[in-house]
């Protein structure tokens, strides 16, 4: 049996997956033209990875694994449409803990574009995505943009946006998210996670009274529903004598600065207050977030991404809490040899603070730290060489858990090959 804890991998979004637009840009294969609108691109890779804590604790046991990986990416462009949309599916297949881990992990994405005018030009436009995957517990650091803990795990998510380009200067937005997160609980062999499903609803307006200048305001509605109908640590010590409510909620309301359109610098500025009802009055918390996203392209070969982002969240390690995310990531993307050879640089760090818990052991603040180095090469138009180094740190203090299972150190080393017609 493994280990019942499980600690945080860095649930940032890493810049590096925002930066991949650099090893897409490189010389490879065009595709299956269907027709003058549809493309596609079946591929299918193999990498191998060696893994110094398979199980993310303070008493790390080493371990490899082989993932195969097919998949299809399709494109159809016609008139004012983009749509874009994959599927996927890995086999992961490890040489340690071999009838506890092997397993599949398997996705689908779908993107829709929509605009019946130029970019910053009077007139509408409509995006849509909607995302869902199956995750296996050794998914790369990066959870494949996810949020969830290194488990077994399902990931459902829809963004859609409507916006209107009033005028030259002026705009406005409405927006939705809905995001479903669902651990799978095999108490034989691990401690209980509680997932989460989230709903949001908002807006945002804008005033541009320059070519390089956009001041927004944005404003969000969220409603939570979590997977706490019982303690599944099985304390039994409810401080409260029963169950925390699953309903939560909370805005925010934020104003900034962004910038509409630059040759090489984008940015986007945003900071203001947020409300979170954690268990249906159970805690109330007010503080201060902030949204920031930036991106400079110094060179045809050279391009920088910084993100930053803070808010509140049920806690998924831990009964009757709820937490206060504050995150940054800076990527660099590198181009060596034009249509041949580039590589990523990501840093992140992420600190999760607990702002209400039943339990005082569970009142602590988590830090975790993560860089991943990684390196592309075509080597002919159909075959594309890759490998990357991560590393990861988690580092806890306060309450009961300093020096726990939970701080652990762990690093990864990937080389691989994708084959993409």
């Amino acid at each position: 049996m493994r280990l019942k804890f499980f600690a945080y991998p860095c649930l940032l979004a890493y810049s590096g997956v925002a930066l991949a637009g650099v090893s897409d840009e490189m010389d490879g294969p065009s595709g299956i033209q269907c027709g003058t609108r549809l493309t596609l691109k079946p591929y299918v890779a193999l990498s191998y990875t060696y893994d110094s804590n398979v199980d993310s604790t303070k008493h790390s046991k080493a371990g490899s694994q082989w993932i195969v990986n097919p998949g299809l990416d399709a494109r159809y462009l016609g008139g004012n449409w983009d749509i874009e949309g994959s599927v996927w599916y890995q086999y992961h297949a490890y040489n340690r803990y071999v009838n506890e881990l092997n397993s599949s992990s398997f996705g689908e994405r779908l993107k829709l574009n929509w605009m019946n005018s130029a970019p910053n030009e009077k007139g509408w436009r409509l995006q849509f995505v909607e995302r869902f995957q199956q995750i296996s517990q050794d998914d790369d650091m990066s959870n494949h943009g996810g949020r969830g803990i290194g488990r077994d795990r399902k990931e459902f998510q829809v963004d859609g946006i409507v916006e209107r380009r009033i005028n030259e200067t002026m705009h406005a937005a409405a927006l939705a998210n809905y995001y479903l997160l669902d651990y799978d609980n095999d108490v034989s062999k691990y401690a209980w996670l509680y997932g989460w499903k989230r709903a949001v609803a908002g807006g945002e307006a804008g005033w541009a009274p320059t070519k390089w200048t956009d001041f927004i305001v944005h404003a969000n509605y969220q409603w939570y529903w979590q997977d706490n109908d019982f303690d599944g640590d099985m304390r039994n010590t409810y401080t409260r004598g029963k169950s925390i409510r699953s309903d939560s909620k909370g805005y925010s309301v934020m104003a900034g600065l962004a910038t509409r359109a630059t040759d090489r610098i984008t940015y986007r500025l945003l900071g203001g207050w947020s409300r979170f009802e954690y268990g249906e009055g159970v805690k109330d918390i007010d503080g201060f977030t902030y949204q920031v996203s930036a991106k400079w392209v110094v060179d045809n070969s050279l391009s920088l991404m910084f993100l930053g982002s803070s808010y509140y969240q049920p806690s998924e390690r831990e009964y009757g809490s709820c937490i206060k995310v504050n995150s940054v990531s800076i990527g660099v993307g590198k181009t060596f040899i034009p249509g041949k050879l580039n590589g990523t640089l990501d840093l992140a760090y992420r600190n999760e603070s607990h702002e209400y818990t039943e339990y005082a052991e569970d009142d602590y603040d988590d830090n975790i730290w993560t860089a991943r180095v990684g390196i592309n090469y075509t080597l002919n138009r159909y075959m594309h060489l890759f490998g990357r180094v991560e590393y990861q740190s988690d580092e806890t203090s306060g309450g009961g858990v300093s020096g726990h299972l939970y701080d652990y150190d762990r690093w990864r080393g990937t080389v691989g090959m994708r084959l993409t017609y």
